[in-house]
């Protein structure tokens, strides 16, 4: 497939977030990645499913509107989904958009970019399974159920590992037996790729510096977080590992861990594997240590004075600038530090004293810059600072959509 110019420009790409349960989509006119429509499809086989659907009328208004259906699976899914957009856009069954791109979690060490989706590359995801069991399965449901519904459109695997790939081996490595390695692929993989990814091509952007000559910290902070060091537009290092699990401390996840702790625990507790998998990923972190996963009532928490909320979010901020720290280091330098996800875009208080402390490595926060509501991109550094600090709105969906017409078009 290849378009030029204006045929390039006017191509309308379906991006494909596909759960165990649900489906997100997002329509995007390439010119100039205009968000045309988007959607929730949520409750699949769980006999009553229902479907939000937001669109953009001729006036410019968003117009939302929601439907009960049956969805007893994907594909019955995806056909509502495609019904909508027939009558929104006027999609033919078996046509459809100009491409679809899909959000695959896990592309391990055999997908470095994005790639056209073909039967190779579909039996390749479904060999991932092993290192992302709750999320590739449900990735390969859409991909299959999309080539089903619209089999003329070309469609793209874009994963969330691969922005991470350029890591050098001793950022990915383990200390641990060579044949882990060799045989189970043990390894550092990261996460948030496409999001790290975005934000730090949005930076360069507004720094008028190509993403070629920057050294910069990207933080994700959301329910789940990560920290990224980018080194002249390639990942060096990241936060996140073998799974999300690792790294900064999240809304339910642990983060860093001393691995004999749930060997102890499977001991003393008697707990299986998967007992100790479930705590580690579903109630720990925030939620572990003070009672909820959503920083809001943390933050409201502390300022009402509960003491375990105040700790939780101490240590939460402390593990980020550790991470700032050891990044610093690992890019002999910064240029700019970026906070985005919905805690990073939202939490000043957050970019506030994660900022506390670091003026030794030229950051430092404007306190009426980092208060101001976040609309798309803010500097909220202190002018004349080494360090620009910035508050990113990500779009991976966005990111998604412009791999998926690179890997078309090129």
């Amino acid at each position: 497939m290849s378009h030029a110019g204006t045929q390039r420009d006017a191509l309308k790409v379906l991006v494909i977030n596909c759960g165990s349960s649900s489906i997100k989509y997002g329509l995007f006119a390439m010119a100039p990645g205009h968000l045309l429509a988007s959607g929730l499809l949520e409750r699949i086989g769980e006999g009553v499913s229902l479907i939000r659907h937001r669109a953009e009328n001729t006036q410019g208004e968003w117009v939302e509107t929601r439907q009960e259906i049956e969805a007893p699976d994907h594909r019955a899914a995806f056909v509502h989904i495609a019904a909508i957009l027939h009558r929104t856009f006027g999609f033919e069954a078996g046509d459809g958009p100009d491409a679809i791109g899909h959000r695959v979690v896990h592309g391990g060490e055999a997908f470095s970019a994005s790639v056209a989706i073909d039967q190779t590359v579909i039996d390749t995801i479904r060999k991932l399974i092993p290192l992302a069991p709750l999320h590739n399965p449900a990735n390969l449901t859409g991909i299959e159920a999309c080539r089903d519904i619209f089999p003329a459109v070309p469609q793209v695997a874009v994963f969330d590992t691969a922005f991470h790939q350029t890591m050098p081996p001793h950022a990915f490595r383990y200390a641990v037996p060579e044949a882990w390695y060799r045989d189970h692929g043990i390894r550092r993989y990261g996460f948030h790729g496409s999001s790290h990814r975005y934000v730090a091509s949005r930076a360069a952007d507004y720094l008028l510096r190509p993403l070629e000559d920057l050294k910069l910290i990207t933080l994700h902070l959301g329910n789940g977080a990560s920290a990224a060091a980018i080194q002249y537009g390639r990942c060096i290092d990241t936060s996140m590992g073998f799974t999300p699990l690792e790294g900064l401390v999240m809304g339910t996840r642990c983060g860093d861990l001393d691995a004999a702790i749930p060997l102890y625990l499977e001991d003393v507790l008697g707990q299986s594997a998967g007992d100790l998998q479930e705590a580690l990923n579903r109630d720990s972190g925030l939620k572990g240590l003070c009672g909820s996963n959503d920083l809001r009532e943390v933050l409201a928490g502390e300022q009402g004075g509960d003491e375990r909320a105040r700790l939780a979010l101490a240590i939460y901020c402390y593990r980020i600038r550790k991470y700032i720290g050891a990044y610093f280091v690992a890019l002999d330098g910064l240029d700019a530090l970026i906070f985005t996800g919905g805690v990073g875009e939202n939490a000043s208080l957050i970019r506030s004293r994660v900022c506390q402390g670091l003026e030794k490595l030229g950051i430092a926060i404007d306190q009426e810059a980092n208060d101001r509501a976040l609309e798309e991109l803010g500097e909220i550094g202190r002018s004349g600072n080494s360090v620009r600090v910035l508050a990113v709105r990500t779009n991976e969906e966005l990111q998604i959509a412009r791999d998926t017409l690179a890997v078309l078009t090129d």
